[in-house]
């Protein structure tokens, strides 16, 4: 019972945050953002992510989203890197934790590996982008942030678990909106379509990974 209260309320505070996002209320954004990940926390945790190593990974790379999220609440590169930084951590977390279930050299992994060469054609758009806007001191870290989320996506199509595969594909659905909105925005893109988007996404994603990994427990 408690799980399920612990989903129906990250249910709630997500859809919160999308409006809010969507309605540039960005006082209501800057509460119910962070709350989203903590409730997802606690769900995680009420469905027995604390029960074993993989799930303590899990919990830690939630928490690390959530520091992530709090920093980029503010639009400075100096946030943008700290908040790139937690999220890279966040991903190297859930790498560890994926590996933790098991991975397997299947078609499962071909299909990781496809999705990645599929993402890559965006991402070089964006590491140009960012080598014109802020050179190697910006390009860099995007770059060593974009390798480690490709890790994350390869290992969780590895682990066979289609929950936790389609959740890494969604999550980096979000981070490529993200750093298109940034960094190399299509003209005919208008707002707030593309951050409702990301954050629609961010949650989706984040939500199937955690009831992946919790089913493979």
């Amino acid at each position: 019972m408690l799980a399920y209260l612990c989903w129906g309320l990250f249910a709630v505070i997500a859809v919160a945050d999308w409006f809010a996002v969507g309605t540039g209320d960005r006082r209501t954004e800057a509460v119910v953002k962070p709350a989203a990940l903590l409730a997802l926390t606690t769900a995680a945790l009420a469905g027995g992510a604390a029960e074993e190593p993989a799930g303590l990974w899990l919990v830690g790379a939630l928490l690390l989203g959530t520091v992530g999220d709090v920093l980029l609440l503010e639009s400075s590169e100096r946030r943008f890197l700290g908040g790139l930084s937690a999220f890279l951590v966040g991903h190297l977390a859930y790498v560890v934790s994926f590996a933790l279930l098991g991975l397997s050299a299947s078609w499962w992994l071909a299909g990781g590996v496809v999705a990645l060469a599929l993402s890559g054609l965006v991402a070089q758009r964006v590491l140009l982008a960012t080598w014109t806007a802020g050179g190697p001191a910006l390009a860099v870290p995007v770059a060593l942030y974009t390798a480690v989320i490709g890790a994350m996506l390869v290992t969780g199509f590895a682990t066979e678990q289609p929950l936790v595969a389609a959740g890494a594909t969604v999550f980096v659905v979000s981070d490529t909106v993200l750093a298109l909105d940034r960094f190399a925005r299509p003209a005919r893109w208008r707002d707030p379509v593309p951050h409702v988007v990301v954050m629609v996404t961010y949650h989706l994603g984040q939500a199937l990974i955690v009831l992946g990994v919790l089913a493979a427990l």
